[in-house]
């Protein structure tokens, strides 16, 4: 074949998928139309104090009563599969958190990233894949952050443009709008197993060995003081999590995190998070303070999700005052880079300690 004739033929393809990717822009666009001015009769039709009642599955119930009528009513020509589609989608916006909430029921998927409105990845068994899902524009994604950050008592806007938060099964986000994000408001969701993983886990997966196990589970029980260093995303709260299955059920167990992601499964434990300032620059409470706090409540364990800061200086003298056996985590590449980090955090925080007491 010659060169002439590649070039027609990778033309002639492109043209077609452009076409073709069209043809699906406008479809999407058509039935986001479409799905606007449903929900909209559908705002003005129901009986919003009868709907602060009803359970979700009643509600999804009736809002597909609702929109059949209104479909009913209006005329509207649509196919019984697209109607049930549509039906399908009102229900996430009204309920759910709309385009990505079947990647949320989905148990497979351990990352949902939105760059922007149209552009959104997941992260399936380690690989990234691109979802085949948007939001309508950039007003639909915003609106979906508003929801999930009211839902723990938070805002964000030009003032506040960035915001960490979670879903109600635990799983932690982060949001980010402009001016900050120059693409649109951008949103990052990481993604819990509903069932923690277990030391049998992680021995199946490779991730240790069985003797690695029984030594992790000795140092733990004879209450040793234990850092867990790694990169983003090496799996340190994973780790922290199956090491915490070690401590004896009649341990009081305190945990400190910036957003809860623990998972124990002792019965005497209490969960402490950080919070962050309001509009007003007012009201932020840090993990130094939580740690300080936390020495007044009779723990016999103190867990600190990670340790970024100054608070490190109360978290090792908290282990060595009578909190023996006490957690935590650190961002850093290998366990000689983790003890360096907790030297310079303490440098950068000001405090005066002489470089062999805190060695010590």
């Amino acid at each position: 074949m010659s060169l002439r004739e590649r070039i027609q033929g990778n033309l002639t393809r492109d043209w077609a998928a452009l076409g073709e990717k069209h043809l699906i822009d406008e479809r999407m666009q058509g039935a986001a139309n479409l799905r606007a001015v449903l929900h909209d009769r559908l705002l003005k039709t129901i009986d919003l104090t009868a709907v602060d009642r009803m359970l979700d599955s009643e509600l999804k119930a009736y809002l597909k009563t609702c929109i059949q009528k209104i479909v009913a009513d209006d005329k509207i020509v649509i196919g019984e599969n697209n109607l049930a589609h549509l039906v399908y989608e009102i229900q996430n916006e009204i309920i759910g958190l709309g385009p990505i909430e079947p990647l949320i029921s989905d148990l497979s998927i351990s990352d949902i990233l939105v760059n922007n409105y149209k552009t959104i990845f997941v992260e399936r068994k380690g690989r990234l894949e691109r979802a085949k899902i948007q939001f309508d524009n950039d007003a639909h994604l915003l609106k979906v952050i508003e929801k999930i950050v009211e839902r723990v008592g938070r805002r964000i806007d030009e003032s506040g443009p960035m915001v960490d938060a979670r879903l109600p099964d635990g799983s932690r986000v982060n949001a980010i709008i402009p001016p900050l994000a120059l693409d649109g408001p951008a949103l990052s969701i990481r993604r819990f197993s509903e069932v923690p993983l277990s030391v049998a886990n992680l021995i199946e997966y490779g991730s240790m060995t069985t003797e690695m196990a029984l030594i992790i589970g000795a140092l733990v029980k004879v209450k040793t003081n234990i850092l867990i260093s790694g990169g983003a995303g090496s799996g340190k709260t994973t780790l922290l999590n199956v090491m915490s299955g070690y401590i004896p059920d009649n341990e009081r167990i305190i945990t400190i995190e910036d957003a809860a992601e623990l998972r124990l499964q002792q019965p005497h434990v209490v969960r402490l998070e950080t919070r962050p300032q309001n509009i007003e620059s007012k009201g932020k409470v840090g993990q130094r303070a939580l740690v300080k706090n936390t020495l007044r409540m009779r723990p016999d364990r103190i867990i600190v999700g990670e340790v970024r800061g100054i608070e490190m200086i109360d978290m090792l003298q908290a282990m060595n005052t009578g909190h023996e056996g006490s957690l935590t985590t650190i961002h850093a590449n290998t366990a000689r880079d983790a003890l360096t980090r907790l030297e310079n955090m303490v440098g950068l925080a000001g405090v005066n300690v002489m470089q062999k007491a805190l060695r010590e």
